[in-house]
């Protein structure tokens, strides 16, 4: 578990302080669509949380038998199933197809699977 909230909070934080900054160039490189206007502020919220995500995780990582931190993991779970179908949907759904688009879904996936790996193996409190 330990190895997983700390490759999460720097996936997240990293993402959330790109988010933050350049949100324009973080959703090109996600949908290969540009944001103007509301999308921006907006961009910057959807940064700040990833942020908090990542700064929880990194906080968390040597606590890996609370039930705090695995309230954590479940909540990180909770996230990477609808942003993977979200990213997804975007790329055949909508048609929306950046460079980082799919390996983001994959990433998320992956990262989901993870989550479900570390509950499963951790004591239920």
């Amino acid at each position: 578990m330990k190895c997983l909230l700390t490759l999460t909070a720097i996936i997240e934080a990293a993402t959330g302080l790109a988010l933050i900054a350049v949100p324009a160039i973080v959703v090109w490189l996600l949908l290969g669509a540009e944001i103007s206007g509301a999308s921006i502020p907006l961009g910057r919220v959807a940064g700040a949380a990833l942020l908090a995500l990542g700064v929880a995780c990194w906080l968390a990582r040597d606590d890996t038998q609370s039930r705090a931190t695995r309230g954590l993991v479940v909540a990180m779970l909770m996230y990477n199933i609808p942003v993977t179908a979200v990213l997804a949907f975007a790329g055949i759904g909508l048609g929306l197809h950046g460079v980082a688009l799919w390996p983001a879904v994959v990433l998320h996936a992956a990262m989901a699977i993870w989550c479900i790996v570390c509950l499963r193996r951790s004591p239920k409190m």
